[in-house]
């Protein structure tokens, strides 16, 4: 097969899930199949075994905080410019939606099957992304889920909520790459509890500092640490101080060797992922993978939960500073029984796997099925 990725951010210049999942399922696919991805220029350099094209420079995908509009813009103009070759698929994330529409002309133009792979459906959630203009952003969420029939969903949240549209999609989680954290030691320096992601206001690290005030409490000495970099750090910082956490809380920044995230990891005891919205939540797979159990929360657009079984790999919590802080402490001081739980759920979501699904998927759309 010839597939073709679409996705404007590129791995490894941008560390996202969305484009960790396009480099992994791709990376595996090309020592079977050629596969190409286009995107915007980050960086120099190739992407191992995938064509990379860059179809122009690459923009800040965030202002204030949110996804930018123009840059997405930007994207959508470009691809539809630059689109070259013949594809049996054409496989286009739905982030930043605009640049679905290019892709689905290329797709009419070429004669080729067009696979769009949902990561979030934000339906309600667009009024409070864009306030009054989130109304266009439910538009055009609906006008893309029915561009194709063929459309893939990397969690159960995602599928169900696409559903609620009418449109039936195929469940295709995203992974990790299960033997590479093993081979990974943890830092001599140890950590109770951790959190890795970027700061922002979705992630709700708040919540995670007023949790730790409670614990702190019961263990004098807890020693957190927060890696990732974002606008809310500064604010999160200030907070921590006001807390009287400063002495507690370590803010690392953010880290570009993946192996030594996994190191810190591997250092620490608990992982805890407070995010109100999560599209799948790849950092829960490589925290249990790393043998840590998972403290998330139970709202409404947070996919990871349901990577967690309650009481075997983690603990789901109601969104309160006092709930969270509960089950941190249990994770605490009974953490290690389970640590085998942890490892094993982490191991069924390998990348070979995903990329095996991903490889009978495609092999079903061409041959209409």
């Amino acid at each position: 097969m010839k597939i073709a990725y679409i996705y404007d951010a590129v791995y490894p210049w941008i560390k996202g899930g969305v484009e960790k999942r396009i480099y992994e399922i791709g990376s595996r696919l090309a020592k079977k199949h050629e596969v190409h991805w286009f995107g915007l220029q980050w960086g120099e350099g190739n992407l191992g075994d995938i064509k990379f094209h860059g179809v122009g420079k690459g923009k800040n995908l965030y202002k204030g905080g949110k996804r930018s509009i123009k840059e997405a813009l930007y994207f959508a103009s470009k691809l539809l410019l630059k689109f070259k070759g013949e594809y049996d698929i054409i496989d286009c994330q739905q982030f930043p939606y605009l640049s679905c529409f290019s892709a689905k002309f290329h797709s009419i133009i070429k004669n080729t099957p067009l696979v769009i792979t949902w990561h979030e459906v934000w339906r309600e959630y667009w009024k409070e992304y864009l306030g009054d203009l989130g109304i266009f952003g439910l538009q055009i969420e609906e006008v893309i889920s029915k561009l194709t029939k063929n459309n893939v969903s990397v969690s159960r949240l995602t599928q169900k909520r696409l559903h609620s549209l009418g449109v039936t999609s195929e469940f295709i989680p995203n992974g990790i790459d299960f033997k590479r954290i093993q081979k990974v030691s943890g830092k001599d320096e140890e950590y109770d509890v951790i959190f890795v992601g970027r700061l922002i206001k979705e992630k709700n690290v708040d919540l995670l500092l007023r949790a730790v005030e409670i614990v702190k409490n019961n263990v004098p000495d807890l020693k957190v640490l927060i890696i990732g970099e974002g606008p809310e750090k500064e604010r999160l910082i200030s907070l921590a101080s006001v807390l009287k956490l400063s002495q507690n809380v370590k803010f690392l920044g953010f880290l570009r060797d993946y192996e030594e995230v996994i190191s810190y990891l591997k250092s620490s005891k608990v992982f805890v992922l407070p995010s109100k919205r999560e599209g799948f939540g790849i950092v829960v797979l490589e925290a249990n993978a790393s043998g840590l159990p998972v403290i998330t929360l139970n709202y409404p657009m947070n996919a990871s939960k349901d990577l967690i079984i309650h009481g075997y790999n983690g603990f789901i919590s109601s969104p309160t500073p006092s709930s969270l802080a509960e089950y941190i402490e249990i994770s605490l001081f009974s953490g290690k029984k389970f640590k085998r739980n942890c490892v094993k759920n982490a191991k069924r979501y390998d990348w070979e796997n995903i990329a095996e699904l991903t490889e009978k998927f495609y092999e079903r759309v061409l041959n209409g099925c």
